[in-house]
Formats: structure tokens, C-alpha cells, sequence
């Protein structure tokens, strides 16, 4: 296992420096980069990593990108079974956003999979997302069907519904649904689910990572779209199957999560939307939205919450 500092990579990624793997497609098993974040989860990071050993996809590489947790998770790192996997070690919370950036600008890959800790593969998985990707160039991201793992049967994802342009929300297709055949047409889907996506390098190249001013929630919307404009597809392949270790129950919302879900949602239509459809979800989100969650959030005696929310409200209109 080789564990470097964010100092070391910008080092080792400097101009003339990168160290790509063999060009593709020259190459018969194009190289995966797996990147994945460790925050505060050491344990599920090695169980992670468990299940990677077992792909029989034959040429891959592993970055674990620590994002400044408490405790060093290099001891959990070389006690999986995946113990050679590079660990990079940023010192600080950089978000879903910067860790999976740092992860990108250290891989060597010509697909970055882009993947949570708190996930397990399934053996094909990399061979059933790369099978779209090699067919046609012009897909940018392939998703896998993704499924809760405490409810193994049930479905979190299997593509994404259009944006609703007027409240800013997307839905998930199949989503707490039963994985009884309904969802296994693969195709273009509107959104990429942050959860577990392969991406293109070359794509990422010319769209750009994700903007880091998300930190957490939306950012994998705001870059599929940003893909989709870019004039590639985002494909959803239900023959490749991972399990997500997020609960199918609902459970409770943090004041940060319901900081940043409120933010985002406000960042995202302003920079993916034209003036005149910015405008319907600014009358739409201050005549309807607002009013409905302070005063949810009131009636519950949420005061935290509702104090996230308005801080959200003002950073989502402000933020650049």
C-alpha cells in the first residue's frame, strides 16, 4: 500500500510528470482507476475493498482518498484483501466534490469508477459497465442498477427522472422498488448517481471535474449535465449490479444535510438553467418552498433545521 500527501501529488502530477498507464484503445483491457473517499468509516473502507478483490475485471487500480478523517485508516488499508491499494491522505474535508477531484488527478486510468466506501461489488461489475463504454464512444458515464444492501431485492437506482425545472428535484427511477424485471432496459438516463458511476477520462478532460463549490449533494447532477452539454451520454447499465449500504428505511435528516440539499438545489438550477427558467424556480422556491419547510420545521420544533435551511436559502443565491 502506498500512502501519499496531497504535497506528494501535486508533486508527482506536475506538468510532464503524470504517469498515465498504456493509451487506450490501443490496449485490450483498458486500465480502471476505482476511487472511493474515507471519511471517518475505516471499517466499511476495508470491507470495501474486500469486495474489490474479487472483480474479474483484469486491469484496475485503487485509490482511497482519505478526506482528513480522525483516525488513520492506513492500519484498515493493509488489513483488507485489497491491501495494495494507494491511499492519499489530504489532511482535510474536501467533500465528495474535491476528495473524488484528488482521486482524479492522481489516477492513471482511461476510466475513473468513481464509487462509496459504503458499497459492495458485485465480480462482473467493471466488465458489465465497460461493455457500453467500448461499444460507443459517445457515452461519457455508464451507471450500474444499484440496490440497497440491507434489502438486497429492492432497488435505489436504476436511472433518473428529468429535472423538474421548476422545483429543482429529480426522482429516481425504480427507486424502494422490487427488482422484479421492470427495470432492466438499459439505456441514455438523465443523471449519473454519485454512488457508483464510471466515467470516461477523456470526457472529464474536456467537461472538467466536479465543482467543488457543491462539496456534497448535487455535484453529480450539475456535471451530468454539464456532460450531456458537452454532447456525451449518460448510460444506465441494469446488468451491472452493486449494493449500497444506505438503509431503505428513511431515516433522520442532519441540519447539514438539509444545509446542503437546500444550497444546491438553488446552485444547481443557477448554473444549469436559462434566465427565464431561473426566474419560474425563484418564484416557484420563495412563493411555495420556503414558506412549506420553515414552517415544517417550526411545527416540529427543528430549530436547528430550520436555521440550516435559511443559511442554505442565502448561500444558494449567493454563491459563485
Amino acid at each position: 500500500m502506498n500512502a501519499v500527501s496531497l504535497d506528494d501529488l501535486a508533486a508527482s502530477t506536475a506538468p510532464g510528470t503524470s504517469g498515465r498507464g498504456s493509451e487506450w484503445p490501443g490496449h485490450e483491457w483498458p486500465l480502471i482507476s476505482i476511487i472511493t473517499i474515507n471519511y471517518n468509516q475505516p471499517e466499511l473502507t476495508r470491507l470495501f475493498l474486500n469486495s474489490v478483490s474479487q472483480l474479474s475485471y483484469p486491469n484496475f487500480e485503487v485509490i482511497v482518498v482519505d478526506n482528513g478523517s480522525k483516525e488513520d485508516p492506513t492500519d484498515h488499508v493493509r488489513r483488507s484483501d485489497f491491501p495494495e491499494a494507494t491511499l492519499l491522505l489530504t489532511g482535510e474535508n474536501l467533500g465528495f466534490s474535491g476528495g473524488n477531484n484528488v482521486g482524479m488527478q492522481a489516477a492513471k486510468g482511461d476510466f475513473y469508477f468513481i464509487v462509496n466506501n459504503d458499497t459492495e461489488v458485485t465480480p462482473d461489475l467493471l466488465d458489465q459497465l465497460m461493455e457500453p463504454m467500448l461499444a460507443d464512444s459517445t457515452i461519457g458515464v455508464v451507471c450500474p442498477k444499484i440496490r440497497f444492501f440491507d434489502q438486497p431485492d429492492v432497488i435505489q437506482y436504476a436511472g433518473y427522472h428529468p429535472m423538474n425545472l421548476y422545483t429543482g428535484q429529480a426522482g429516481m427511477v425504480g427507486s424502494h422498488q422490487v427488482d422484479d424485471g421492470r427495470f432492466d432496459t438499459p439505456g441514455p438516463t438523465n443523471f449519473a448517481h454519485g454512488c457508483a458511476m464510471l466515467v470516461r477520462r477523456s470526457v472529464a478532460e474536456q467537461v472538467g471535474m466536479f465543482a467543488e463549490q457543491f462539496f456534497l449533494y448535487y455535484e453529480e447532477l450539475d456535471w451530468s449535465a454539464r456532460i450531456r452539454r458537452g454532447g456525451y451520454t449518460i448510460y444506465f447499465q441494469p446488468t451491472a449490479l452493486i449494493f449500497h449500504k444506505e438503509s431503505a428505511s428513511v431515516g433522520k435528516t442532519s441540519p447539514l444535510k438539509v444545509y446542503y440539499m437546500t444550497r444546491n438545489r438553488i446552485l444547481y438550477m443557477r448554473r444549469n438553467t436559462p434566465l427565464p427558467q431561473r426566474m419560474a424556480f425563484g418564484l416557484f422556491f420563495t412563493g411555495l418552498a420556503v414558506p412549506k419547510h420553515m414552517l415544517t420545521y417550526a411545527a416540529r420544533r427543528q430549530f436547528t433545521h430550520l436555521k440550516a435551511f435559511g443559511r442554505g436559502v442565502i448561500s444558494g443565491w449567493l454563491t459563485k
